[in-house]
């Protein structure tokens, strides 16, 4: 089942959050006190963001957090893809999967322009699930900028 976080899912989504960032998806931790800023964001009323838990049953198996935006060059508004976050069980059963058709589903019903998410290199599963859902690679090479110089 894929529903939208609400606030009760508050200590639930930190618990996996914090399990995402310590697992090979990422390129490096980050710091405890972003979750807490990521959840005050996700729950404030002005948010741009949602969340959604993926359950199997009644048992939470991993977390999706979407961001949304207008983009001149898709010509709408874009849904980004933040992080997708399946615990170790609930790996190769086709939740990915599941959360996606239910993603772009929805995208096309709110009238989405685009969909767009970021992939490791080293995570070829991941990728190659996005591509036989019909993403498609993007050829840009990201760059950020942060106060303290580090990404």
């Amino acid at each position: 089942m894929i529903r939208i976080a609400t606030i009760s899912d508050r200590n639930l989504l930190k618990t996996m959050f914090t399990e995402f960032y310590a697992s090979d998806a990422v390129m490096h931790t980050i710091p405890q006190a972003y979750h807490e800023t990521a959840l005050d964001e996700l729950f404030s009323a002005s948010s741009r963001q949602r969340a959604y838990v993926l359950e199997d049953g009644e048992t939470p198996v991993g977390y999706a957090l979407i961001s949304e935006k207008f983009s001149h060059e898709a010509g709408g508004l874009e849904l980004w893809v933040e992080e997708l976050y399946l615990r170790e069980a609930a790996r190769g059963k086709g939740c990915g999967s599941a959360f996606f058709r239910f993603l772009l589903e929805t995208a096309q019903k709110e009238g989405i322009a685009r969909v767009r998410l970021e992939v490791e290199p080293e995570n070829t599963r991941a990728a190659a699930l996005y591509a036989k859902l019909g993403f498609l690679p993007l050829p840009y090479n990201q760059m950020a900028w942060t106060p303290e110089g580090a990404v």
